[in-house]
């Protein structure tokens, strides 16, 4: 999976020209000067991103640099508009992100299926000469000009819509949960980064109800700043509606380990703070009562859970606290 992830790609869009209107008049057998009749030329060809649920990559964009619309046709004449330009549609998954590539603005984002917007607009098509008749001029001889087509560099991102968004440093069982909870195959491996692009699970609930949990990729102090493969990651973690914090049950100082991880949220992006947050110390099978007991004295003030995913312990409860915390009001 992680060699088809993609989720930040550049392409060059060109849009259609505009086909030119016509400045035809009118010759019949017995109207020897019949009036201008000349048509409108047709629009270029839009370039065009659509919403795909079925899509969770941006790989096909990888052979494809380079897009280009159709132009439009030329008018003619008896008044008749020209064919407009081909439109370019790219089908994308739902939380793409697109980014002028010389500016950095964020033009839109696609979250519906079936949703269409205009990444680059074709030029407008040229009035013909009928437009343009007047008392005046009765016969006018000109007709207006296609307007030439658009290039731009576009950016492509792609962040993950899920419910829950996993976080914490490489190595704190979070691929390992997703397995057990979900039908997902991350990759697990017991050393830092094995988790390279974001796993998505669909966990299932009571009564056939289910959820969707996204495996980010570790965090390391310094994220924010770009430090390892920082930023790429913490962009997905804007999408999840609820962060389960994952800290491992041997961690020398649970409290100071989910500080780090929130102040690197923070920094990244303060809106994050408004996210519903919620505490799972993992691999927990090693504590007995007496020491569960004295953690949960040190821990900050959130909901929390101990569990292990190896021995299936406190999974069925964090499946309840994750539940009750997505269709939280």
């Amino acid at each position: 999976m992680a060699k088809n992830f993609v989720d930040y790609v550049k392409i060059h869009c060109r849009s259609g020209r505009g086909g030119s209107g016509s400045a035809h008049l009118r010759r019949e057998k017995y109207n020897a000067k019949g009036g201008p009749d000349g048509g409108d030329g047709g629009r270029g060809g839009h370039v065009i991103l659509k919403g795909n649920e079925n899509m969770w990559t941006l790989l096909h964009f990888k052979y494809q640099k380079h897009v280009k619309a159709g132009h439009g046709v030329n008018g003619s004449k008896d008044l008749s508009t020209g064919k407009m330009g081909e439109d370019k549609v790219l089908e994308v998954p739902l939380g793409t992100v697109a980014k002028d590539a010389e500016t950095g603005e964020t033009l839109f984002e696609i979250t519906q299926h079936g949703e269409e917007r205009i990444l680059l607009e074709g030029g407008r098509g040229g009035l013909g000469n009928a437009h343009f008749k007047s008392s005046t001029n009765q016969t006018p001889r000109y007709a207006q000009p296609g307007e030439d087509e658009k290039e731009a560099w576009r950016i492509l991102e792609l962040k993950v819509l899920a419910d829950v968004g996993l976080v914490g440093f490489p190595n704190a069982g979070k691929s390992t949960l997703l397995s057990v909870v979900s039908a997902a195959k991350p990759e697990i491996a017991n050393y830092p980064f094995t988790t390279l692009v974001p796993n998505l699970g669909i966990v299932s609930y009571r009564d056939y109800r289910s959820f969707i949990m996204a495996d980010i990729p570790g965090i390391i102090e310094g994220a924010h700043e770009g430090k390892g493969l920082g930023l790429r990651f913490l962009r997905h973690i804007e999408r999840n509606s609820v962060l389960l914090f994952m800290v491992p049950a041997d961690t020398d100082d649970i409290n100071k380990e989910y500080e780090i991880l929130l102040n690197e949220l923070r920094q990244y992006n303060p809106e994050l703070m408004d996210k519903q947050r919620l505490l799972a110390i993992t691999k927990s099978d090693m504590l007995d009562e007496e020491l569960m007991n004295e953690i949960k004295k040190e821990l900050p003030d959130l909901p929390h859970v101990f569990i292990s995913s190896v021995a299936q312990t406190g999974i069925v409860e964090l499946k309840d606290m994750l539940w009750n915390a997505i269709n939280r009001e």
